[in-house]
């Protein structure tokens, strides 16, 4: 039988680029996806954010966020200023306003303006040189246990006096100043309500009243604190923030509604506290630092805030939930103490302190 040559020549053909495409891509194979770079964030032991709100800056960059804490906001700047040379992360969250000058000036941050900083209000931007960028702020007062005071029918303080009489003898827990950011804030409060030489005569008194000192913040709320400790521990009083009582619903296991804890609302007691984060200088990944911080400052971030750290968000487009803003409170006279009051002052303060509580 004869075969027609056209045809022949067809198959032929076709076997040939059949055989080439083959050889093609076994030499050629098609890349598939880059895997995701990590991005490293160190902070302090509070921080928090929601699991779905990281995996969106992931899946928007390809990048795989790494969390290291480094415990309470003083200890972990001391951690990151001495690892200056050879960073631990690329961004550090968690510097605040009594550590501000302090991180500025220690060359561990890499300076950045971030696109959204125009949403944060003048009055929270306090770092002219960019080096930290400003992601929330609360304030640090007296949360109490409401219904110990009423079961033992104790009044609730009125006035900072008020702690150091007998009938509040072994109720307040407060962290320690030196290592704690909101316990350094309870101290410049103390100095801004009784001034330089009435503050450390307030300690003698509140040391002489049986006042427990933690090394950090978690500590006293969560271990000594009545409320936080779920009934564990034995002080009704602690310092902590005007926006702890909607943790105590959230977290709560007894299916109430309201907090257990209320805001003890004594005038010129609650100290405003700004949290900031920075790229850190030498970070292996400075690009994805900086877009971090960008988002951090976007609504999707800053709506997350409230409810994961329990404090205000900076972004003033960033709505608040329902919960928060029937329990959290934003006092009208906030104690603001300038940063660089702070810085000169705060090594001088701790150590008088220190002299007097921790003898």
């Amino acid at each position: 039988m004869m075969v027609n040559k056209r045809c022949l020549a067809v198959v032929i053909a076709l076997v040939v680029a059949a055989v080439t495409l083959v050889g093609c891509t076994a030499q050629s194979p098609v890349a598939g996806p880059a895997a995701p770079v990590t991005l490293v964030v160190a902070s302090h032991d509070s921080f928090a954010a929601s699991e779905a709100v990281i995996a969106q800056f992931e899946q928007e960059h390809n990048v795989k966020v790494q969390f290291l804490t480094l415990g309470d906001a003083g200890a972990a700047l001391n951690k990151i200023i001495l690892s200056k040379d050879a960073p631990v992360a690329d961004l550090f969250y968690g510097v605040d306003n009594t550590f501000l000058s302090r991180a500025v000036t220690s060359g561990a941050f890499e300076p950045y303006t971030p696109t959204q900083l125009s949403a944060v209000a003048a009055d929270l931007q306090l770092d002219a040189s960019h080096s930290l960028t400003p992601i929330d702020y609360g304030f640090v007062n007296l949360n109490a246990d409401a219904a110990w005071f009423k079961s033992h029918n104790v009044p609730l303080p009125t006035q900072l006096e008020d702690l150091i009489k007998p009938e509040y003898k072994g109720l307040l827990v407060a962290p320690n100043p030196a290592t704690s950011s909101p316990g350094l804030a309870f101290l410049l409060t103390t100095i801004s309500y009784f001034g330089e030489d009435g503050y450390l005569d307030y300690w003698r008194a509140l040391r002489a009243n049986d006042l427990l000192i933690t090394d950090g913040w978690s500590e006293a709320y969560f271990d000594h604190f009545t409320v936080g400790s779920g009934g564990k521990g034995d002080r009704p009083l602690v310092v902590s923030y005007t926006t702890s009582p909607p943790a105590d619903v959230v977290y709560a296991t007894d299916g109430r509604t309201a907090p257990a804890s209320i805001n003890v609302a004594i005038p010129g007691s609650a100290f405003r506290q700004v949290e900031f984060a920075g790229v850190l200088k030498g970070a292996r990944q400075p690009e994805l630092a900086r877009k971090l911080i960008d988002f951090m400052l976007g609504r999707e971030f800053q709506e997350d805030i409230p409810l994961q750290m329990f404090v205000f968000p900076v972004n003033q487009e960033a709505q608040l939930p329902e919960l928060f803003t029937a329990y959290a409170q934003a006092p009208a006279d906030p104690v603001i103490f300038d940063a660089s009051a702070i810085d000169q002052n705060r090594e001088r303060w701790l150590k008088a302190w220190s002299d007097v509580v921790l003898r």
